[in-house]
């Protein structure tokens, strides 16, 4: 386990230079001039050459990479374009808002889709698993606005039963009065996808030679699925629970813009708009480390939920 974590590791670091050297060459010469995004069109060439001054634009190249690589190791960026606020300052006020909302709904998808999943596998073949797939597939086919938008009318302007907009200072309020609704509707929207993919998780195991012999020596269906079945698939599941875990602290920019909540995929989409680099490139850099870090993570959880897996 030791020599497999440290051959990841080092194998992180290549990937890591590469997203980096990726990063910084695009907004060079892809991104357009910040000094001229800054300075506005109605700034003269000595202005957008004093910001390039200032922004250290003017160094050689080499210089700008290596004062780059030394803002992403001592979590430095500087003063946002937009507002001069501090990068490493704006991250941590905006993520706890982020975490407040996206937590709940990764834990509450998860947990309904398998339960879903397992009790639709249950009943395969029948007219029930057959109109469940008919109601997933029409509840695919909506946009999310559009559940966001009916879900803020119905339930928050016409029933009055949630929070439509908000935000406190306190955790607690944050959780009972203004994240219901958006966790709600989330995790309604993600429910009929996870059912699916879990649905054909559990069916894969069911037709496996193992679960044919228990059948055989009498074992129950309900033993079958959840002793057997379940733990066989939560290879799968903890893959595709890997994927949506970088998303949990980035945040979702519908959400977080339709229900005015401070958090940082709402920073990150202001800045997208503002032209505010520091920022994108920071949110860039660090979710493509976290992404390998969740990576690896779920490799290693591999072998604790099935002992069969070798870690090579």
């Amino acid at each position: 386990m030791a020599s497999y974590l440290l051959r990841r590791v080092w194998q992180m670091i290549p990937t890591l230079g590469g997203v980096i050297l990726l990063v910084f060459f695009l907004f060079k010469y892809f991104g357009g001039d910040p000094a001229e995004l800054l300075a506005g069109l109605s700034a003269t060439p000595q202005q957008i050459a004093s910001i390039r001054t200032q922004l250290g634009l003017d160094r050689p190249v080499a210089e700008q990479l290596w004062l780059f690589v030394q803002n992403i190791f001592t979590f430095n960026w500087g003063n946002s374009w937009a507002t001069n606020e501090s990068i490493a300052a704006l991250f941590a006020t905006r993520l706890p808002a982020t975490l407040t909302i996206m937590v709940p709904i990764l834990v509450l998808e998860v947990a309904l889709a398998i339960v879903a999943g397992l009790a639709v596998a249950y009943v395969r073949g029948s007219l029930t698993d057959r109109v469940i797939m008919v109601v997933t597939t029409v509840a695919l086919s909506v946009s999310f606005l559009v559940y966001i938008i009916v879900g803020q009318y119905l339930f928050g302007f016409q029933l009055g039963w949630f929070a439509v907009q908000g935000w406190s200072n306190s955790l607690w309020k944050n959780l009972v009065v203004y994240a219901p609704l958006p966790v709600f509707l989330a995790v309604l929207v993600s429910l009929a996808p996870n059912t699916r993919l879990y649905r054909s998780f559990f069916l894969d195991e069911i037709n496996h030679d193992y679960v044919r012999t228990a059948r055989a020596k009498g074992v129950g269906e309900n033993i079958i699925l959840f002793k057997h079945v379940l733990r066989n698939a939560m290879i799968p599941i903890l893959t595709n629970v890997a994927t949506q875990l970088p998303g949990v602290f980035i945040g979702s920019f519908l959400i977080e813009v339709f229900f005015s909540i401070p958090g940082l995929g709402r920073e990150v989409l202001l800045a997208v708009n503002r032209s505010d680099y520091p920022v994108i490139q920071a949110a860039t850099v660090y979710l493509a480390s976290l992404t390998m870090v969740i990576n690896l993570a779920t490799d290693v959880l591999y072998k604790f939920v099935d002992p069969r897996v070798t870690l090579q």
